[in-house]
């Protein structure tokens, strides 16, 4: 199996309720680790960019709003098919539909509030990445 990177981020909800401990544990205990991590906040000009990809979408605005509501934290996780491994602690979207036992079903409030986000792809992993860290700020 592929040792892959991925990014991963704690979302506004999350921090709000000081769920980044348990949230990183789940993340840790299925083989992901966490080689780079940041508690940061998102300006506006840097959310409309990161969610570039949702921008004609009704919600990108309310979204965009959330996203810079409070703290988040960014993360570099590193594993065996990290980019799915990650998806799969997170569960689905919503968290409504996510599996018992993932990060969305145990500490989403809602679809918008699903405290954490997880590239999609490794493409998209590294942009992500490249967005907020630098080659300096990531340690194996």
């Amino acid at each position: 199996m592929a040792i892959e990177r991925t990014f991963s981020m704690i979302k506004p909800d999350a921090t709000e309720r000081n769920l980044t401990g348990k949230i990183c544990a789940m993340l840790e205990k299925n083989g992901l680790k966490i080689i780079a991590s940041r508690r940061t906040r998102m300006t506006p000009e840097k959310a409309a960019q990161f969610y570039s990809v949702h921008s004609e979408r009704p919600f990108f605005q309310s979204l965009c709003d959330f996203m810079c509501s409070g703290p988040i934290i960014v993360q570099v996780l590193e594993g065996e098919n990290a980019v799915l491994k990650n998806r799969e602690v997170m569960g689905a979207t919503n968290p409504e539909d996510a599996d018992e036992g993932t990060i969305r079903k145990q500490f989403a409030v809602s679809l918008e509030k699903n405290s954490v986000h997880g590239s999609d792809s490794l493409e998209n992993a590294k942009i992500e990445i490249d967005q907020f860290f630098t080659d300096e700020e990531i340690f194996s």
